[in-house]
Formats: structure tokens, sequence, C-alpha cells
């Protein structure tokens, strides 16, 4: 028999509330939906502005990576539930008070949506491109007519989404780190960010890639503002909170946020695309990498951390 000592009712393991359930299938599905939602939104934005011709990555090339994206995203999320033949029952109902709610039926309503985009430049992009049945000919052209409504659509159902994946986690109060109304703004603006850095990679054009580093240097800027008052936040709240800021202020994530995410994630890329905008020689990829791989680690970072906190009781 193996006997314990307990010298404190207090964060005991197995003991105290701990969540540790959710592994690498969640980050990765919230960062691949905030990228997919960055692209579509930008995709929709240029054909509202009427400026389709002068973007021609950004509004067909790069969508294609959307759905795929979508589609890697949901076939994590559904490896990591535990019932996984009960997933349509999400579909049963909707809630308005529940994000899950809200993320399932946005993305049920733009991955078809996705698919369609890109399935109505399939004749611009590939010239052979033949749809074989009449029906589906005049599906493509009754889209095509339409598409600015489309563009519409896309843009908003981008926002929720972009929004949504940040709104999942802060909806658990049990969780210090998460429970903050900054995450989702956050997130929603790290998304964009990825998505631009995504069409960037994809372009080839000189002109559309400075239009995308200048929007992406302003959503950079958003970025480090919402970190900044997340931790400004944390430290003038509750004693849990202060208890979480701590975990990035001398704790065991403060090199993987403030150098994965904060500094090559970040400030790096936005100092190369400045350069980049004064004629210094910078690799095209590098930029864009940098603020995937920052996007990737934000979620990463934030999904592990936000599992420890907690309250005690």
């Amino acid at each position: 028999m193996k006997e314990e000592l307990f010298v404190s009712g207090r964060n005991i393991p197995n003991i105290d509330p701990y969540l540790n359930i959710w592994h690498w299938q969640i980050p990765l599905y919230l960062f691949l939906g905030g990228l997919a939602a960055g692209i579509l939104f930008f995709a929709g934005y240029f054909v509202v502005r009427g400026k389709e011709k002068e973007m021609p990555a950004t509004v067909k090339w790069a969508t294609i990576i959307a759905p795929i994206a979508l589609i890697i995203g949901l076939g994590a999320l559904f490896w990591d539930l535990t019932h996984k033949l009960y997933f349509w029952q999400l579909y049963t109902t909707i809630r308005f008070t529940s994000p899950m709610s809200w993320g399932a039926w946005t993305l049920m309503a733009i991955t078809p949506l996705s698919i369609l985009w890109v399935a109505s430049y399939m004749k611009e992009m590939f010239p052979r491109w033949d749809w074989k049945f009449d029906i589906l000919n005049q599906f493509e052209a009754w889209i095509i007519k339409n598409r600015l409504p489309f563009a519409w659509i896309m843009m908003i159902l981008s926002i929720i989404l972009g929004v949504y994946t940040g709104i999942l986690l802060s909806a658990f109060n049990a969780r210090p780190l998460w429970n903050t109304s900054i995450l989702g703004p956050l997130f929603l603006v790290s998304g964009f960010s990825t998505g631009l850095a995504t069409i960037m990679w994809v372009s080839k054009d000189e002109h559309e890639r400075k239009v995308l580093a200048r929007i992406d240097l302003i959503f950079i800027a958003i970025e480090l503002f919402l970190i900044t008052h997340l931790f400004m936040g944390f430290l003038a709240g509750t004693a849990v909170a202060t208890e979480a800021a701590q975990l990035f202020l001398g704790g065991d994530f403060t090199v993987s946020f403030w150098v994965y995410v904060v500094i090559l994630g970040l400030i790096l890329p936005a100092t190369l695309e400045i350069l980049e905008m004064f004629r210094f020689h910078i690799p095209k990829w590098l930029p864009p990498f940098l603020i995937l791989f920052g996007g990737l680690m934000l979620r990463f970072v934030m999904v592990e951390a936000g599992q420890i906190t907690r309250f005690l009781y």
C-alpha cells in the first residue's frame, strides 16, 4: 500500500480542477479556421471594392486554400471528439448563447460557400476547365452574376468565424486565462493577419503584395495593442487572473509566448515588411512564414496555458 501525505488542500494533482483534454487538434483547428476566415474576408472585400482585377491572388488563387484549411480543421476537430457518432446533434438546434452552436452553423455555411466561390473562378484560373454538365454551367453563371451578394455574405461569415475561434475559449469561465473579452478580437485580428500572410505567399504581383503588406502592418499593430491590454487587464484583475499572467511573465510560457509569438511572429515580420517597403531586399517567403508561425504558436500557447489556469476553491 502506498501512503501519501497531503500538507495542503490546494494544488493537488488529479484532485484540484485541472483541464488537460485539449491537445494539438484544437489549436490546429482554431489556427486553420482563423486563416480561412482571413483569406475569405479579403477575397470578398476586394470584390466589393471593385478591385478584383488588381488583386488576382487575393480574390482567386489564395481562396483555393480556404476550403482545404476548413476541411482539415474540421477533420482535426472531429478527431478530437470523444463521441464522434453524435456530432450531428449540434445541428438539431440553434442556441444563440452557445459559442459552439454559432461555430457549428457558421462552419456549415461558410465551408460550402468557400467551395462555390472557388468553383466560380475555375474557368478563369484554368481556361480548359469544363464542368461537363449544362446544369453546372448554369449554376456557375448564376454564382458569377450574384458574386457581389456572395462577397458580402462571405465577409460577414468570416468575421463571425474569426471571432468565434477566440470566443470558444473565452466562454470557459473557470479558466482565468481564457475568461477575457479580448480573446475574441485578438484571435480575429490574428486570423486575418495569417490570412494576409497566406495570400502574400501565393501572390506573384509586386503591387498586390505591397497593398497586402500595408494592411498587415495595421493588423500586427492592433494585435500588439490587444496583447498589451490583455496583460494589463490580467495584472489589474483578481488574484487568479494575476496568477494566469505570471505564466507569461517569468513562468513556463514566457519564452514560447514572447519569443515565438511576439518577437518572431509579430515584431520581426513587421520590421521586415517595413524594410521591404523601403526597397531592402527581403526574401519574399520570410515575413509570411514568420506570421503564420506566430499565429500557430499563439493558438498552441493559449490553449495549453489556459488549461493550466484554474480557480482553487
